[in-house]
């Protein structure tokens, strides 16, 4: 949709539009210097506080080395107070608890190899732990990484679960369950993907640098509501505005200056992996390689029609869901994301039409990156801790979603996030593991063969 002005203004003196440049400039760079600033003092406080934050867990350093797991019952709710037992092949043997949230961890500060066992005697009543046989596992530990092991319980004592052989474990529940948990990844990945795909669609740019801003969003709620100890809520509302502004600051210090000085496209995507890799670089230095909460309190589960999820897994749901409609009805109901979406359908009819394309694209960037952050804050609550490379985990599902969804559009994006995470929740009912991301990327590789330009792509004609 082209907009046409059809009432022309009065004619302003150019000396009042020059004041007017200057007072928006004024306003635009105190906000952003404030924005800046209030992150230089977050990642000023983030190294001293993420050791206090995962003392209840374990903090993976140069001198520590972590072995973990997550236990959970038959009926997959979490198994709290069962005791693990890391032994090394010589010195005294390590232990750890579960915690509510089934989560448990052992630091270990020798590297080598280690026998972790379950003390079935800890056990909830009435759960069993299946393949017993093999309860003695050896796990291989390095200082400055993390280990991890699984248990699977049964109600049945001496059960054995082929673990090669999930289609056997198929039931309707478990269905269901992995289907809410494919809506949920699917709202979280939307929140990030409608952003990039308004910055193709307005500039033709894929930013590899956007997972980055994932990363930022999550970091910066931990440091504000972990470190400082602000209100949740609060942490969360400044840690979008902060990610606003880097969106902001993004576009008129460097891809405004690189769009003017003419750099194709392809330079400038070489200029965001390199943006990317040296945010990943900075978040590891002042943050370090653990994983820290937002929320250090054990999140309490909420079972609805038999499907188990977390408070904060329905609230970051809900949370996304008005913030889509919202983002739905700034662009279809609005005159400036009308203009949004002429630029992104044309930006030189648009130009020529009256809009400030330069603007359009600013306002873009500005809210792909908000909205970035505010997808790193969920997706810090959901997976009940961040690191610094969280974004980079989920850019591929991201650019999946995209490109699924049709380049450039950002009802596309909505839907190809969602595609993109059922199908990847969906795919562990009959594949362990991290084999579910590939099978999302390969179902996109079969719809782009059969439908290039995505299913709201436009085809174009290329030579």
């Amino acid at each position: 949709m082209i907009l046409v002005p059809t009432n022309t203004p009065p004619l302003r003196s150019s000396r009042s539009v020059r004041v007017g440049r200057r007072h928006s400039l004024v306003v635009l760079a105190s906000m952003l210097m404030l924005g800046l600033l209030a992150t230089i003092v977050s990642l000023a406080f983030a190294p001293g506080a993420a050791s206090a934050a995962t003392s209840s867990t374990c903090t993976v350093d140069a001198t520590t080395g972590c072995i973990q797991g997550t236990l959970f019952t038959s009926d997959r709710k979490p198994a709290e107070g069962v005791t693990i037992t890391a032994k090394p092949d010589s010195g005294d043997a390590l232990t750890g608890t579960s915690n509510a949230a089934g989560k448990w961890a052992i630091p270990v500060k020798t590297a080598g190899t280690y026998t972790v066992s379950l003390d079935e005697s800890t056990l909830p009543s009435g759960q069993y732990l299946a393949n017993a046989a093999t309860n003695d596992r050896k796990v291989q530990v390095s200082l400055g990484s993390q280990a991890g092991t699984l248990f699977q319980l049964s109600t049945t004592k001496g059960a054995t679960i082929d673990n090669n052989n999930s289609g056997n474990d198929f039931s309707w529940q478990r269905f269901a369950q992995q289907l809410m948990s494919g809506i949920r990844l699917g709202l979280l990945l939307a929140l990030a993907a409608i952003g990039l795909s308004l910055v193709y669609g307005t500039t033709g740019l894929q930013s590899f640098a956007h997972g980055e801003q994932v990363t930022l969003g999550g970091l910066l709620a931990y440091t504000f509501a972990n470190v400082l100890g602000l209100n949740l809520i609060l942490a969360a509302i400044i840690t979008v505005v902060i990610s606003a502004a880097t969106g902001f600051a993004q576009d008129a210090f460097i891809w405004k200056p690189l769009r003017k000085k003419g750099l194709s496209l392809t330079q400038l995507m070489i200029v965001t992996i390199g943006l990317s890799i040296a945010l990943q670089y900075a978040f590891q230095y002042f943050y370090g390689a653990a994983t820290v909460r937002i929320q250090t309190a054990n999140p309490k589960v909420v079972t609805i029609a038999g499907v188990t999820l977390t408070v904060q897994s329905y609230v970051a749901m809900g949370i996304s869901i008005l913030v889509l409609g919202g983002a739905a009805f700034f662009l279809l109901r609005t005159r400036t994301g009308r203009a949004t979406r002429a630029v992104s359908d044309n930006p030189a009819l648009a130009a020529a039409s009256g809009i400030d394309v330069d603007r359009i694209i600013r306002l873009v960037w500005t809210v792909a990156a908000g909205l970035a952050g505010l997808s790193g804050v969920m997706l810090g609550l959901v997976l009940n801790g961040v690191n610094w490379q969280t974004g980079l985990q989920i850019l591929l599902l991201i650019f999946a979603a995209v490109t699924l969804g049709g380049l450039g559009t950002a009802f596309g994006a909505l839907v190809g996030s969602m595609i993109v995470g059922i199908i990847v929740e969906l795919t562990n009912l009959v594949l362990p593991g991290d084999f579910k991301y590939a099978t999302a990327l390969f179902i996109l590789i079969i719809i782009l063969l059969f439908r290039p330009q995505g299913i709201f792509g436009r085809r174009e004609r290329i030579g």
